[in-house]
């Protein structure tokens, strides 16, 4: 395995009207008579970059990418106070998967996804399995509500009490026996910039110290930007307040609905934020999937084993 292919040029980039005043933007690139993919990206709040592009042979693929609402280059921007939310849902989000896919052209398409781009994903093809050739799948993630609570509630303080003791202390005193994802919403929503930056901040803290493994300290280097952080926590705690949208269960629970599609499973052994049991169950369900476990990872997407695994797994599809 060589690593990631070259950097490419785009071919087409445009911003999409998807409804209610929201905008996402999208770009592709490759050979336009290429076999479709689109990559569906984490956060939710992460926004697409290069390093996605760079998972797929450029000869074989034409290659979609895109910002998910209020984030990256999509308009409104969450970052800003004024921006609602209310709109900003999963199923707005297949909505806009599949309004994106019309807009190109394209009949079908494999679809890549990690951390919630994995649910966001496995819902999607769920909804519209006819139009889905394959799923690659990462640091893997159903959206369940437990799924949430184990990383965001009151999981995985145990193996971070300190940065989880942290993250709840940067609450008022008041707020911190409550639930603490509906008091960062309220926060993160206060009419002080000083407030809303303080609490980006801590939440963004927090998100920096599980993904790594080895685990790091200190604030990931994309949190360094205040916009990128403010609409990151913004769109986070909003999504994971309404368990996803897909709390109830229902990924797993419609699980058969994949049962034409092959896919990939990719986990690291170490991940804290998308534990592998999730990924061992998914693929218990999922007849054609096939499961591959990183033993040298945690969550990070740019760990090397990670990427070589992506790859490995385009690779073997872009024939197909």
């Amino acid at each position: 395995m060589s690593g990631l292919y070259p950097e490419i040029e785009l071919y087409a980039k445009g911003m999409l009207e998807v409804g209610g005043g929201d905008r996402i933007y999208w770009e592709v690139c490759g050979n336009p008579s290429g076999k479709p993919a689109i990559v569906l990206h984490g956060g939710p709040g992460s926004g697409c970059n290069p390093w996605h592009r760079r998972l797929f042979d450029p000869a074989a693929y034409r290659i979609v990418l895109f910002d998910q609402r209020g984030c990256g280059r999509s308009r409104p921007h969450a970052s800003l106070p004024e921006t609602e939310l209310s709109r900003n849902t999963t199923e707005n989000l297949i909505s806009d998967i599949e309004l994106l896919r019309i807009h190109l052209h394209i009949e079908r398409w494999l679809v890549l996804g990690g951390s919630w781009g994995s649910a966001l994903a496995l819902a999607y093809a769920e909804q519209f399995s006819t139009c889905v050739t394959e799923l690659i799948l990462f640091g893997v993630t159903t959206g369940r509500r437990e799924e949430f609570d184990w990383l965001f509630r009151d999981g995985l303080g145990m193996l971070f009490p300190e940065e989880w003791e942290r993250r709840r202390n940067a609450l008022p005193v008041a707020e911190r026996d409550g639930d603490i994802i509906e008091a960062y919403c309220r926060l993160l929503r206060d009419s002080n910039p000083v407030v809303r930056e303080r609490t980006a901040l801590a939440w963004c803290l927090w998100e920096s110290a599980t993904p790594d493994w080895p685990p790091m300290s200190g604030l990931a280097a994309r949190f360094q930007d205040p916009q990128f952080a403010m609409a990151f926590a913004r769109l986070v705690t909003h999504y994971v307040y309404h368990n996803g949208w897909l709390g109830d269960g229902r990924v797993l629970r419609d699980v058969d609905r994949l049962a034409e599609i092959p896919g990939v499973l990719v986990n690291g052994r170490f991940d804290f934020q998308a534990p592998l049991a999730t990924a061992w169950k998914l693929h218990s369900l999922w007849p054609r999937s096939e499961l591959v476990i990183v033993n040298d990872a945690g969550h990070a997407a740019a760990n090397p084993s990670i990427t070589e695994e992506l790859i490995r797994a385009t690779d073997r599809f872009k024939s197909q």
